[in-house]
């Protein structure tokens, strides 16, 4: 009877693909685990629970905007120091980190082009320059795109996405541009000129109590979080329970703060429409 050996086994070790950064985002409202291609071709917004994830200012203006018709105002502004502000990271190496981190100069983008071949002028905050929070450049550039809208006679749009309102690393420098910009928004509605306040998550503070909340009309994206002080600062000073939903779009629209709520993907459409009935 012939004799076998023991059959020999090479083990053999595949590695594992690893699998590349940056193709998969977990939504914010329901953690669904998305396809980063997926959101972009529906607008940043989450296809199972309508999640709006935030856009940059340009991404903003691409899709406002008709294609290659903007024409930037005020590019090259940038923020001082008068404070000398120092703490754990010293005013000067916060706006170089977010200046390198986003390519912007400072948390606002303006400028003007066409809107469905409408003439428009544009304000865009960009929440991740400091939280979208307004220092002295860009309630300046605010003031300077409206002051340019009155003398051409054109309509003003200004997105709003700050969850820092006034920026306190430059004090009461900060804060007198609410004054500032609401003052040229009513010389803009003097001049019989149409203004469209829309608000993103999140709008807060200072940008809220001053340009954002003052539109002709006030449009808002859903779910976006709105007001002035945060629901839990609240909270913790009257020391109650807020109503479900508070502060949130559906609930300001409910109780009269804005005039509606639009979904991104019909937003162009609808300033559109709302453009070529105000004027």
């Amino acid at each position: 009877m012939a004799l076998f050996g023991k059959p020999k086994y090479t083990i053999v070790r595949v590695k594992k693909k690893e699998m590349p950064d940056g193709l998969w985002t977990k939504c914010g409202e329901c953690s669904e685990t998305l396809y980063n291609k997926a959101i972009e071709e529906n607008l940043k917004v989450c296809p199972k629970c309508g999640y709006h994830f935030s856009l940059s200012a340009y991404e903003r203006i691409a899709m406002l905007l008709d294609e290659d018709t903007f024409r930037e105002y005020d590019a090259d502004m940038l923020s001082a120091d008068p404070l000398d502000f120092k703490g754990p990271k010293t005013y000067k190496d916060k706006l170089a980190q977010d200046q390198q981190i986003t390519g912007l100069k400072d948390a606002v983008v303006s400028g003007e082009g066409l809107l469905d071949a409408q003439k428009t002028v544009i304000a865009v905050t960009d929440s991740r320059f400091i939280m979208g929070s307004m220092g002295s450049v860009v309630g300046e550039k605010i003031t300077r795109a409206i002051e340019t809208a009155i003398k051409n006679k054109l309509p003003m749009i200004i997105v709003s996405g700050s969850g820092g309102g006034a920026r306190m690393y430059e004090g009461m420098l900060s804060l007198m541009q609410m004054s500032k910009t609401c003052a040229a928004l009513s010389r803009h509605h003097n001049a019989g000129l149409a203004y469209i306040s829309v608000l993103t998550n999140p709008t807060m503070g200072g940008v809220m109590a001053s340009f954002a909340g003052v539109g002709d009309i006030i449009i808002a994206e859903p779910r976006a979080l709105i007001g002035f002080a945060g629901p839990r600062v609240i909270e913790q000073t009257i020391r109650q329970k807020l109503p479900p939903g508070f502060q949130r779009s559906e609930f300001l629209l409910e109780h009269g703060l804005i005039d509606m709520i639009v979904q991104r993907k019909n937003l162009k459409l609808t300033l559109s429409q709302l453009l070529d009935y105000l004027s």
